[in-house]
């Protein structure tokens, strides 16, 4: 393979190397397949964290709010180096178009800007999908409070348009569950508008009710090589709206069960009209009572919140690298150079449940009961205990999904995965006060 020539080495300009966290792994893929990186973010260098650094060949500190500023120093460090970069890449979700309008000025092959517009851009992103004839919640992209009343109660006297109660409002280029809103009646209408009157553009929606799954994926030349399917309970809208429910995401081994067939064939339907190339996607889904399977939408970048820890601890696999591998040399190897077939070839080993824990009071953690009985029944299925420790001030749950930390799980069986993680939810608290 070409990654194995130290000769051949591609020079990949990565956006926020440090931030979100789980960039680290990405930081480190990039580095592990034979890339040569250079790290492009706001802060200083030294706020990189040092084993992050270590895989860095440069970096290049600037104001990401400025694409002017960030072209200007990208030019300088090509002329200081005599690097030319062959890829561009970001999956921290604000900086997604950033990247596309570099690859764009500087004639790097890569997702174009129309393609990472329309990823972000909830509206766009909708009417690319509904011209593929595939089912999208019926929605409108409104600036106004006047806007957002007609979208949901029509125009004229016949009222025409009206997506009617319920709704969801959310910004149109938002990621996950932030300033997002379920509406039933004018009454709440008039409370969301005035919760988001610092949001510019919002994406009214009709509200699918049905449960709630991902369909993420590393594609390569827009066919997936990995793809993945999780389930929420509940769905982030109601983890998001009750501080009291933990909730738990899962990632499911069984992918070709059928009734997960048409979420899994919409999805890759949705990387058809959206025009993927390669690189990471995460979707969301809803599948109703009646069965019939609704696109929520799609992020051209990868998930959070531990989403791909979980991936990889279901699979046994390093999707960090994986992800690295096919930005860089269009391949997919996770066991090994040509030990590999295709998604469908992937040894789906266990179910995978993550369970994130909010702490009740204020302040600092004063104690976590629970966790210790837990560990002895369940600590061999165990693949991470990260919760806040005693003396540790609480997180807001209402801007992390993180929350006051987790646990994860893995089983084969997806029963047992599920006894698990409810345990996690009912057994284990976490106290904060002072």
């Amino acid at each position: 393979m070409a990654h194995k020539d130290p000769m051949n080495r591609p020079n990949v300009l990565f956006i926020s190397p440090q931030y979100p966290p789980e960039m680290n792994g990405f930081t480190r893929g990039l580095a592990e397949v034979g890339a040569r990186v250079w790290g492009l973010a706001d802060g200083h260098v030294h706020s990189v964290p040092q084993h992050v650094r270590d895989y860095l060949d440069g970096y290049i500190q600037v104001s990401l709010q400025r694409p002017d500023a960030v072209l200007d120093a990208v030019h300088a460090e090509m002329r200081r180096t005599g690097v030319r970069f062959d890829r561009i890449e970001c999956l921290w979700e604000p900086f997604v178009e950033l990247a596309a309008w570099l690859r764009e000025q500087l004639g790097i092959p890569g997702m174009s800007y129309e393609t990472a517009f329309a990823f972000r851009d909830k509206e766009a992103m909708k009417k690319r999908v509904e011209a593929a004839g595939l089912r999208v919640p019926h929605h409108a992209k409104c600036a106004t409070g006047d806007e957002v009343r007609a979208a949901i109660h029509g125009k004229g006297k016949k009222r025409t348009g009206a997506i009617g109660y319920p709704v969801c409002i959310k910004p149109i280029a938002g990621a996950g569950s932030a300033d997002t809103f379920r509406v039933d009646n004018d009454a709440e209408l008039e409370a969301v508008l005035e919760k988001t009157r610092h949001v510019a553009e919002v994406s009214v929606e009709e509200f699918v009710e049905g449960e709630e799954f991902t369909f993420d994926t590393v594609c390569i030349n827009g066919r997936p090589a990995f793809y993945n399917v999780a389930q929420y309970h509940p769905r982030p809208l109601v983890a998001r709206s009750n501080e009291w429910i933990s909730p738990i995401v899962v990632v499911l081994r069984d992918v070709h069960d059928p009734k997960y067939a048409e979420g899994v064939e919409l999805g890759f339907r949705v990387l058809d009209a959206m025009g993927m190339g390669t690189g990471f996607t995460h979707m969301e889904w809803y599948r109703k009572a009646n069965g019939e399977v609704v696109f929520g939408e799609i992020g051209g970048r990868s998930a959070g919140g531990h989403l791909v820890d979980q991936m990889n601890w279901a699979n046994d696999i390093d999707l960090f690298r994986e992800w690295a591998r096919a930005v860089t040399w269009k391949a997919f190897e996770p066991y090994g150079s040509g030990h590999y077939g295709g998604p469908d070839s992937l040894d789906r080993k266990y179910n995978c449940a993550i369970i994130f824990k909010r702490a009740l009071g204020e302040g600092r953690i004063t104690r976590v009961e629970g966790v210790d009985a837990y560990m002895r029944r369940y600590g061999r299925h165990v693949c991470a205990n990260a919760l806040l420790a005693p003396g540790q001030m609480r997180r807001n749950w209402l801007q992390t999904l993180v929350s006051d930390g987790f646990i994860a799980v893995r089983h084969p069986d997806i029963g047992e995965t599920m006894r698990m993680a409810e345990a996690a939810a009912t057994d284990i608290t976490l106290f904060a006060g002072g």
